[in-house]
């Protein structure tokens, strides 16, 4: 475990309490595609990065920073953090989970993204790629992936590098903070209420990263229209995007293979990092793991 700061978070209060772990409520499918409880992360004050690495032989140098969601109150740190790094890990690439600040603090909107958890992210990206020779990155090679609230936190970090949202405390900060790539699961937060447009806070900069954004048709918890709009802000930038939205599903699906055709979309974000050029392994070929995949998938065809 890394600590993101190298002392108190910037703008951090301390008055959420002593950070505590709980199960989630349980919902039903209406709601969420993954019902039962899961392992929630709150009164987060002193953000972390917690790393999982793929085996050494399917090692791509590809890291992608986990931002869990939980709408800016809560973690889902099972559900969308550790169960994410295992995805990841099985592709070759190291999952690092961004444990940021939760629950919102007093002075943060009800009903808008919460502030201080992009300054987490921004400073966290930087730190991984300050690292990269250390831990064995590549340091072009640093993307982000977020659900939810956490998608929502994923884009505005990928859009959001021009400018730094906190003053700069050392030399970690004078690198870059943009992600390499960015991949939104169901995110809340990217269309504004009454327009179709995207949110007021957001803007998309040249430069902005390739983005993969993925959401279920019947999302009532964050409806598909903020992948929707946000696809279409992206195409009109010139920015490489692409979309999956699956009829019936709902939210919360994470990278489970849940029974619905949703549990689908990791492998197309799979292959869509593989052509981005994000899962070489530094030989020059696909990681191991990819190679096995697209061989059962040739397979399935000739049965």
């Amino acid at each position: 475990m890394v600590t993101v700061w190298p002392g108190e978070a910037p703008e951090e209060p301390g008055t959420v309490g002593a950070e505590k772990t709980r199960p989630s409520p349980k919902s039903s499918r209406k709601y969420v595609e993954v019902t039962e409880s899961t392992t929630l992360v709150t009164n987060v004050t002193r953000p972390t990065l917690t790393i999982y690495r793929p085996p050494k032989d399917q090692d791509t140098g590809t890291a992608v920073l986990i931002c869990p969601g939980g709408g800016y109150w809560d973690l889902y740190w099972q559900l969308e953090g550790e169960e994410v790094a295992a995805w990841l890990n099985s592709i070759g690439v190291t999952g690092i989970i961004l444990k940021y600040r939760v629950p919102r603090r007093p002075d943060e909107v009800k009903g808008e993204p919460a502030r201080r958890p992009l300054q987490d992210a921004q400073r966290a990206v930087s730190l991984v790629r300050s690292k990269a020779g250390e831990w064995g990155l590549q340091p072009q090679q640093i993307g982000m992936i977020g659900f939810s609230a956490g998608g929502h936190l994923a884009i505005a970090t990928a859009t959001s590098f021009e400018k730094r949202t906190y003053a700069p405390v050392d030399d970690v900060d004078k690198i870059s903070c943009r992600p390499d790539f960015a991949i939104a699961a169901y995110s809340g937060y990217l269309k504004a209420k009454d327009k179709d447009e995207i949110a007021s806070g957001l803007r998309i900069p040249a430069g902005t990263p390739p983005i993969f954004l993925v959401h279920g048709g019947a999302d009532i918890i964050s409806p598909p229209e903020h992948s929707v709009t946000m696809f279409l802000a992206l195409q009109k930038a010139g920015v490489p995007t692409e979309l999956h939205i699956y009829a019936t599903a709902t939210h919360d699906f994470g990278v489970r293979p849940v029974n619905h055709p949703c549990a689908a979309w990791t492998q197309a974000c799979a292959n869509w990092l593989r052509y981005q050029g994000f899962l070489k392994t530094p030989g020059g070929g696909n990681s191991n793991s990819e190679v096995r995949n697209s061989k059962q998938i040739q397979n399935s065809k000739h049965e």
